[in-house]
C-alpha cells in the first residue's frame, strides 16, 4: 500500500491522526503569519521556536502512525 493511501485511510479512520494533522496545519498557518513580519520581538522569536518544535512533534507522531499502519 502506498503512503498516500495509508494517509487517506488514517484520515478517515484514525481520530488521533486527524487531530494531529489539523493541529499541524494550524501551526503551519501561524508560522506563516509570523514569518510575514519584517522584525520579530524576542517574545515572538521564542514563540516561533516553540511552534516549530510543536509542529515537528506532530509531524513525527503522524509519521510514526503511518509506519505502524504500514506494518499491519
Amino acid at each position: 500500500m502506498k503512503q498516500a493511501e495509508i494517509v487517506s485511510l488514517l484520515r478517515n479512520e484514525n481520530e488521533e491522526y486527524r487531530n494531529l494533522e489539523e493541529e499541524h496545519k494550524r501551526l503551519k498557518n501561524t508560522l506563516e503569519e509570523i514569518s510575514k513580519k519584517k522584525y520579530l520581538t524576542t517574545d515572538e522569536e521564542i514563540e516561533k521556536k516553540k511552534i516549530q518544535k510543536q509542529k515537528l512533534q506532530f509531524k513525527d507522531r503522524m509519521a510514526l502512525l503511518i509506519r505502524e499502519f504500514s506494518k499491519k
